[in-house]
């Protein structure tokens, strides 16, 4: 894989200490704040994903199931007094898809010619 999983990585690794960080842990912020926090994570590992040339459709796939793990955990492991939101897992959905879509119009102008 080379180092163009190095950001995949990163971005994974920051997505479990955002996801899974206990609630006293969380700082405060706006209302909605979270909202904005999960699409761009989302979004940020479906682009980091699609740089490091993971295949889309396995990895559409794997980001959906860890947005329903992560809000199921969240509600289910009490230590970190944080409740699953399905408003959350849905943000996430469109942050993969917004992430996909960057993607694939990055992919789509590197392979255009200057000047057309």
């Amino acid at each position: 894989m080379g180092p163009r999983i190095l950001p995949f990585v990163v971005t994974v690794l920051l997505s479990v200490i955002v996801l899974f960080t206990p609630a006293s842990g969380v700082p405060t912020a706006p209302p909605g704040t979270d909202k904005v926090v999960h699409f761009v994570l989302f979004a940020l590992l479906m682009g980091a994903g699609r740089y490091a040339r993971l295949p889309s459709g396995p990895l559409v796939i794997v980001l959906l199931g860890y947005a329903a793990v992560s809000e199921a955990l969240q509600w289910l492991i009490t230590a970190l007094n944080r409740g699953g939101d399905v408003l959350d897992a849905l943000v996430d959905v469109a942050g993969i898809a917004f992430g996909a879509l960057v993607a694939r119009s990055t992919a789509r102008k590197r392979r255009t010619p200057l000047g057309e």
